[in-house]
């Protein structure tokens, strides 16, 4: 494997992660704390290693992949970029504020926030694999 297929693994990680939101969103919803607890740490652990392969192929890679064509596409994907991006950022302390009251014990305060953090987590996951199909499978920009 090299730096380049980084953007494929970043895409796997997001999808992974995406499904132990969904999962243990599930469970929560039928009061099964411990499977609920089990995917969310592994959506945790899935996201945090994203972040360390996405920084990694970032801080490796000096060329820029920018989406250009089709032009008439390139408004949509920005908009969808940014929007992902600035949730990106919006998460990562919401996801960790989350985790430390569920850690902590603190369930009336996880709950309050989490029902702010799991649509935003979701959403920013999705988005990601999203974004990487647009750029490097529907609508390679190489």
């Amino acid at each position: 494997m090299t730096v380049q297929d980084l953007p494929a693994v970043n895409a796997s990680l997001n999808g992974i992660t995406t499904v132990f939101l969904l999962l243990g969103f599930y469970f929560i919803k039928r009061e099964n704390k411990v499977a609920h607890r089990k995917c969310m740490i592994a959506a945790l652990v899935t996201s945090i290693l994203f972040l360390t392969c996405y920084l990694t192929y970032h801080f490796n890679v000096v060329a820029v992949t920018r989406f250009m064509k089709p032009q008439w596409f390139r408004p949509y994907y920005l908009a969808l970029l940014l929007s992902h991006t600035v949730l990106a950022v919006v998460i990562v302390p919401m996801v960790i504020t989350t985790f430390m009251h569920a850690f902590k014990g603190n369930f009336e305060k996880h709950k309050r926030i989490a029902r702010w953090t799991w649509p935003l987590w979701i959403y920013v996951s999705f988005t990601g694999v999203l974004i990487y199909l647009l750029l490097y499978q529907i609508f390679p920009q190489h």
